[in-house]
């Protein structure tokens, strides 16, 4: 299974599956029956493609996207690739001040968005930004704010002020020549980058990551691989593409094999189990409150998941309890749990489906093909033996390429000799299998003793009556930090504060036992599904006021 690493860019693992398997389905919208074929799809692209270079998108160009997962959003994403642009994955919760950071720090050339998501209006945004939109003529744009901006495009049929419409770009497709089109594709290169992705910022400003060809290519190949694709899969998408979770884990895990991405715009509970039902999907991905969503709804006996058979389950610490049921009722006997970071491109291990109960449940696999895990000590980087707490680093083919414009936050997270530092603390076993504790900004230390959340949320899952639970640190005067955890209870079971620690008593050490416990209603999350556990450890100054005070059990 150990196989070569390829050296091929986007462009050419799209053809690769164009010519193997034409008349598959590469793309199905369930909800609105949308659906083509790898042929059409790759004809579709290479429209989109010359379309762009039409227009003036020149190699080396940022081209970004902020939509949902809207139809398109794939084809951009090799269309993009296919011409040597970079395609600039922008987060759909971002407000203005958030999007001016980004065009800014990634000098963006080219902007595609959509009409809005949620509360925010993206049209009324980006004319707040860019006014002269409004007023000069669409190709020749000067902006005062964002000097390299160029271009805004309309990622539909709509026409707006200053912005070309999508069936605009595929009209100009003629007037690149394909002569120029195969000239522009041939000098490209497997290690140029294509795909930038911003960190979510928990710690300062947000950073561009940049992934190459290579890098996102071989990792989706082996992230397919380990779920055991072939192009007979049907997998059911319903995470953000512009997350890695979406464009890698997704869409390169399933073109890499032939398979057919069942994509919806955004994740609902009725829409997920809708679309497994009506494609016959066999494959799910999803992070744990996705999964414990369509678990936990009425109608979930009401739909048919017998096709099921893998999936992915990650973003974020998965609950056992969960993952046994998902793998019971949901018949995804063959789920495996992804680990890994965007600046690594971003799977480092994964389980696999012949793993016992045990490792798929309660560690997160091993390091993958063609890549090295190691456990350090974070305070000195001396490489621990097994069994040791440490910061896990990665070395291999999927480092990215580094932060953009940033040379000195990339050499604190890039060793010279390759060693990426992930900042998550972990253990790994003798067999090389790797648990998660957490991070190390999210490690309690309370009176000197170090206390991995994870450890306690695991345990406190065991209690009926807790759906969920998230620990984080609650600042302590007389020790530093207390354990606070955040429980989100089952409906009908009216559990308090003391039930939960008479529940760990003489079970857990007491140092452990929750101090301060907060009933809450959902959890700050970012759009790719994880929790913030920094805006909880923000949120429990305002809960618990006093470092002494008796918790509050309502928010």
């Amino acid at each position: 299974m150990n196989e070569a690493l390829r050296s091929v860019t986007l462009g050419e693992l799209l053809d690769e599956a164009v010519e193997r398997f034409p008349e598959n389905d590469a793309v199905v919208y369930a909800d609105r029956d949308l659906r083509m074929t790898y042929a059409g799809f790759g004809a579709l692209v290479d429209r989109l493609a010359m379309g762009l270079m039409a227009l003036g998108v020149e190699k080396g160009e940022k081209v970004a996207v902020w939509a949902t997962n809207v139809p398109y959003w794939v084809a951009l994403q090799f269309a993009t690739a296919k011409i040597g642009a970079v395609l600039l994955t922008v987060n759909t919760n971002y407000k203005s001040a958030e999007l001016a950071y980004l065009l800014e720090q990634s000098e963006t050339e080219n902007l595609f968005l959509i009409n809005g998501y949620m509360d925010t209006d993206y049209l009324q945004t980006v004319y707040g930004l860019v006014p002269e939109l409004k007023t000069q003529k669409r190709g020749s744009l000067q902006s005062e704010a964002f000097p390299r901006l160029r271009r805004v495009f309309f990622l539909g049929p709509e026409k707006h002020r200053g912005m070309y419409a999508l069936p605009e770009v595929l009209a100009m497709a003629p007037m690149t020549s394909r002569d120029d089109y195969e000239k522009r594709r041939a000098g490209l290169d497997c290690h140029d980058v294509v795909n930038m992705q911003y960190t979510s910022g928990t710690t300062g400003f947000p950073k561009g990551v940049m992934l190459t060809h290579y890098n996102i290519v071989n990792n989706g190949f082996w992230i397919g691989e380990n779920q055991r694709f072939t192009n007979t899969d049907r997998v059911c998408l319903p995470v953000p593409l512009f997350h890695c979770f979406g464009c890698v884990l997704g869409v390169l895990a399933i073109v890499s094999h032939g398979a057919t991405m069942v994509l919806l715009e955004k994740f609902d509970p009725i829409q997920v189990m809708a679309a497994v039902e009506a494609e016959k999907c066999t494959a799910l991905y999803g992070v744990p409150t996705m999964f414990i969503a369509v678990l936990d709804h009425k109608l979930f006996d009401k739909f048919d998941f017998s096709t099921l058979r893998t999936g992915i389950m990650a973003g974020s610490p998965c609950p056992v309890h969960v993952m046994r049921q998902v793998m019971d009722r949901m018949y995804m006997r063959e789920i495996t749990i992804c680990y890994g970071l965007t600046e690594a491109s971003p799977v480092i291990t994964q389980t696999l489906p012949d793993d016992d109960i045990r490792k798929r449940t309660e560690t997160v696999g091993r390091a993958m093909p063609h890549i090295e895990v190691k456990i350090i000590d974070p305070d000195t980087g001396r490489e621990l033996p097994a069994g040791a707490h440490g910061e896990v680093c990665c070395r291999g083919y999927n480092v990215m390429k580094g932060y953009y414009n940033m040379p000195e936050a990339t050499q604190k997270t890039i060793e010279a000799d390759g060693w990426l530092h992930t900042g998550d603390l972990g253990v790994m076993d003798e067999e090389g299998y790797l648990s998660i504790t957490g991070r190390h900004k999210d490690m309690i230390i309370r009176g000197g003793e170090n206390i991995y959340p994870r450890e306690i949320e695991e345990f406190l899952y065991g209690l009926d009556g807790i759906v969920d639970v998230q620990v984080a640190g609650v600042p302590s005067r007389k020790y530093g930090e207390e354990v606070g955890a955040f429980v989100i209870k089952k409906a009908g079971l009216d559990i308090t504060a003391e039930d939960i620690r008479d529940y760990c008593r003489g079970r857990i050490s007491r140092h452990k036992i929750p101090k301060h416990i907060a009933f809450v209603d959902s959890y700050p999350m970012t759009a790719s599904g994880k929790v913030q556990k920094y805006k909880l450890q923000e949120l429990s100054v305002e809960l618990f006021p006093g470092p002494d005070r008796m918790p509050v059990e309502k928010v």
